[in-house]
């Protein structure tokens, strides 16, 4: 049994929750998305750019970032406790764990924060 606390929360319950309400979200988002592309009149530089410089696509467009990077977060812990252990990999397993954890935490904030700039940068 895995008894790190590395999961986005304590309870396996609470993880698939957060999942299904993470992939609502994403759903929702390219279902809009894809709504506004149908009905553009045209797809130019300034039709997106207009729709992203709208704070509620802005807002939206982070929610599902970070929807999607909680998401990620729990299907990459989910790999890791089930094929990274040191019961089938030997003593190098908890440690080639705790690298495979650490880089994806720092991708997903890496991809958050990226996004944020992307957002209202610049």
């Amino acid at each position: 049994m895995v008894t790190q606390i590395t999961g986005l929360s304590k309870n396996g319950v609470s993880d698939w929750y957060i999942q299904r309400a993470s992939s609502i979200v994403m759903g929702v988002y390219v279902v809009v998305l894809l709504a506004l592309i149908l009905t553009a009149k045209e797809l130019s530089f300034a039709f997106w750019s207009g729709l992203f410089n709208q704070t509620w696509m802005q807002v939206a467009t982070l929610l599902t970032l970070i929807a999607t990077c909680a998401h990620a977060w729990i299907g990459m812990w989910t790999i890791g406790t089930d094929y990274l252990q040191s019961r089938t990999m030997g003593p190098k397993g908890d440690r080639l764990r705790s690298v495979y954890q650490s880089v994806c935490v720092l991708a997903l904030m890496a991809y958050v924060l990226w996004g944020i700039k992307i957002l209202w940068g610049n």
